[in-house]
C-alpha cells in the first residue's frame, strides 16, 4: 500500500513561514522523485518544487529564493519563508514511485495553506 500524508499547513501572516511535511508509506518501492504542487481556487494545479533521488531540484519561478524543498528516505519537506497572500492554496504532495521497471505517480489528499493578516 502507498500512502502520502501531508502536515504542517494552516494560517500564517504575510511574511511568516510554514514547513510542510509529507510522509510516504510504501512497500518496497523506490522513489524517483517527490515534490509539492498547489492549486488555487478555480485554477489548474501547478508545480511548486520537486526533488529527484539524485538531489536535482526544480522550483516554480514564484518559489525561488523563498521556498526550499528537501527529502529523506521516507519524506519530503517544503520550507516556505516570506509567505505572501498569493501563496494561499491547497498544497499536494506528489511522489513518483517505482517497483523495478514499473512506476506510478501518487498524490496526497492536499493541505490548506492560508496567508492572511
Amino acid at each position: 500500500q502507498v500512502q502520502l500524508v501531508e502536515s504542517g499547513g494552516g494560517l500564517v501572516r504575510p511574511g511568516g513561514s510554514l514547513r510542510l511535511s509529507c510522509t510516504v508509506s510504501r512497500s518496497n518501492a523506490s522513489i524517483d522523485r517527490m515534490g509539492w504542487y498547489r492549486q488555487h481556487p478555480g485554477k489548474q494545479r501547478e508545480l511548486v518544487a520537486t526533488v529527484t533521488t539524485s538531489g536535482i531540484t526544480q522550483y516554480a519561478h514564484s518559489a525561488k529564493g523563498r521556498f526550499t524543498i528537501s527529502a529523506n528516505a521516507n519524506a519530503v519537506y517544503l520550507q516556505m519563508n516570506n509567505l505572501e497572500p498569493e501563496d494561499t492554496a491547497v498544497y499536494y504532495c506528489n511522489a513518483e514511485l517505482r517497483w523495478g521497471k514499473a512506476g506510478s505517480e501518487y498524490w496526497g489528499q492536499g493541505i490548506q495553506v492560508t496567508v492572511s493578516s
